[in-house]
């Protein structure tokens, strides 16, 4: 409704949330541009803007900030819910109803929200060793136990001698809104009269080039993905070949096989060039909250916009997205003034002026939930959710990798898992894949790689079970003709 915009109440609650999130991407401040500094940024002695206020508890990354609060008697537990008595299901990556089994939240009944995780809940503050260390990949031996430096990375804070920019975001419907807002920004940063040119990865989620047509802007380059992610060396030949302002699009947790892009060395191509950096992090942007994840995002802070969307690894249903932007000053090319709605006269008098936050203007006071869970979990509980799912798919994908009745594509990067029925074709595994979902048995995505199709498991469910996973494969092979 409208009102929301106007309403001081919630327009101080977008600001603290979009800010919270912003800081989560980019810290404090964003780098002023170059390559990540080592360096660690200059401290600050205070929490994030607002949030000792607030109660809620993000703090910088990998570190969390608790702001602990009185309780007339002692700390309650979270009720910790029942698992389901069905496998996990595959929801895609990206903007729509989740395909998995229904659990838009973490918890069965509204967030909890007295307790600050970190300090009264000691169960969810220290996760038991399996969660906190799942066994490793035997392939993967490099990722099972982070060293320090990859644990808790320097924060990225470009060139000391150039100004930095404060960061802001914006709320969004999603992924698909996000990416389009970007490349929007992008467009409007160009000098009048030079259109600007997108540059994506053939593995680039669709919302990308449909914003470029929407826009009005050149058809988009689309540069190899070998593997499922972006190819720094043809990325800098393309850029090469094309003169004008550019934006390029990497991706964080693709759509397919939940892939995140070489993002440290995209950034450095797209900056010898003077391009415009948007990473498309809808999916694998809540890897942020766990220290054990986020090195994964290492690069993430170079870019000018980062999309998230906290419908997949923040536990939120629809809609639950975010652009977060390097320099608040570009969401200026936003701004209307509309009298109705915000007269000069009102926002001098203080009315907040949310219409220059958003495309639209009639919304739903979506960051109302969002705000709630931060509040309810901080880093920590939600670190423990991602956690969890991510150990979820390695044991997935240990299972099919051991089965002779399956053929796995590759270790998990998040939490997708891909994988086919030894021997099947391409036609066998969509028909698997259809009868399961026609029947109601259970949902699974699909995948194209390497020229081969792939039923596609989106682990999203933290209260899912080993078992369950058991289960699920059984259920494909029973729908797998021998």
């Amino acid at each position: 409704m409208d009102s929301w915009d106007q309403a001081p109440a919630a327009s101080a609650l977008e600001t603290l949330v979009t800010t919270t999130l912003a800081h989560e991407v980019y810290g404090r401040h964003a780098p002023a541009g170059g390559d990540d500094s080592t360096q660690p940024a200059t401290p600050t002695p205070e929490p994030h803007d607002g949030l000792a206020r607030s109660g809620l508890t993000l703090g910088p990354h990998g570190h969390p900030t608790p702001t602990p609060e009185p309780h007339d008697g002692p700390a309650q537990s979270a009720p910790t819910p029942e698992p389901p008595g069905h496998p996990a299901a595959a929801p895609e990556p990206h903007d729509g109803p989740p395909q998995s089994a229904p659990t838009p939240e973490p918890h069965d009944g509204p967030p909890q929200s007295a307790p600050t995780p970190d300090t009264d809940h000691p169960d969810r503050a220290h996760p038991t060793p399996d969660r906190a260390h799942p066994a490793p990949d035997a392939g993967r031996p490099d990722r099972a136990h982070p060293t320090p430096d990859q644990a808790h990375p320097a924060p990225d804070v470009g060139r000391p001698d150039q100004a930095r920019p404060t960061p802001d975001a914006l709320i969004t419907t999603g992924g698909t809104e996000a990416n389009q807002l970007a490349v929007l920004l992008a467009r409007e940063a160009a000098a009048p009269g030079e259109p600007v040119h997108l540059f994506v990865g053939a593995n680039a989620h669709h919302s990308l080039v449909r914003a470029a047509w929407l826009l009005g802007l050149p058809e988009p380059v689309v540069v190899p993905a070998p593997a499922g992610t972006l190819d720094p060396a043809a990325l800098d030949e393309a850029l090469t070949d094309v003169p004008g302002p550019k934006l390029v699009a990497a991706t964080a947790g693709t759509t397919d096989a939940g892939l995140i892009d070489p993002l440290p060395e995209i950034a450095d191509v797209t900056e010898r060039h003077g391009a415009r950096l948007h990473i498309d992090a809808a999916y694998g942007g809540g890897a942020l909250f766990s220290p054990r994840e986020a090195p994964k995002l290492h690069g993430l802070a170079r870019a000018h916009t980062v999309a998230l969307d906290l419908h997949k690894l923040g536990w939120q249903p629809v809609a639950a997205g975010i652009l977060a932007v390097r320099d608040t000053t570009e969401t200026t090319a936003l701004g209307h003034q509309a009298d109705y709605l915000n007269a000069d006269d009102d926002t001098e008098a203080g009315l907040p002026d949310l219409l220059g936050r958003s495309l639209r203007t009639t919304r739903r006071p979506d960051v109302l939930k969002t705000a709630v869970t931060l509040k309810a979990l901080g880093r920590t509980g939600l670190a423990a959710l991602v956690d969890d799912v991510t150990a979820l798919a390695h044991h997935l994908a240990r299972l099919v990798d051991a089965d002779p009745r399956f053929e796995l594509y590759d270790t998990p990067t998040l939490t997708t898992v891909l994988f086919r029925p030894s021997d099947a074709n391409d036609e066998t595994v969509a028909a698997i894949r259809r009868g399961l979902l026609t029947e109601g048995r259970a949902v699974l995505g699909r995948a194209r790689m390497d020229g081969r199709l792939y039923l596609k498991a989106t682990l999203l469910n933290p209260h899912a079970t080993p078992e369950d996973l058991t289960a699920l494969l059984d259920l494909v092979e029973g729908h797998t003709p021998r």
